[in-house]
Parts: structure tokens; C-alpha cells; sequence
């Protein structure tokens, strides 16, 4: 990926592989550029969701749960935004 060369010496060691260093520069240059996040407050919530479903499911003898749309419903009509170009 272009990011992965145009960065890859200051991501080294950054955590989770580099990766820490991609999530934090993406939200800093979005802020900065005042353009949406490429995660934002619905994504992170979802993504929190799972380990405590797992939890649930588990206690539950592996039964499925609901998953929470904190959306309501709108994460259809939502612009998709989660992968990026080389801009950040």
C-alpha cells in the first residue's frame, strides 16, 4: 500500500505491527483537513460490541445474540468510507 512505503519508517515499532501509527495519523490528518474520520463513533461502537457479545454467547453455551445496530437502522444509507487512499 502506498501508505505502508511512503511511512513504513516511522510505523515500525509503532504497535500492532505499524498499524497503531495509521489509525492515529488518519484521525490527526482528518481533524487537521476537518473531513470525516475513516472510523467513526458508530464503527467503534461496533467494533467494542464484540467482545462482550462473545462473552455472552459464551455464558450462553454459544448461543447467538443480537447484534446492536447503534445506527438505527441509518448504517444503510451511510456513505462507506473505510478504506483509504494514499492522501493521509
Amino acid at each position: 500500500h502506498p501508505l505502508w512505503k511512503r511511512y513504513e519508517a516511522r510505523a515500525t515499532g509503532a504497535g500492532h505491527g505499524g498499524m497503531d501509527f495509521f489509525v492515529v495519523h488518519a484521525f490527526i490528518e482528518a481533524c487537521k483537513a476537518q473531513v470525516q474520520t475513516p472510523l467513526d463513533a458508530y464503527d467503534a461502537a461496533a467494533w467494542s460490541a464484540v467482545t462482550p457479545l462473545s462473552e455472552m454467547s459464551i455464558a450462553a453455551g454459544n448461543a447467538p445474540q443480537a447484534f446492536p445496530d447503534f445506527t438505527r437502522g441509518l448504517w444503510m444509507k451511510r456513505r462507506q468510507d473505510f478504506a483509504m487512499d494514499d492522501s493521509f
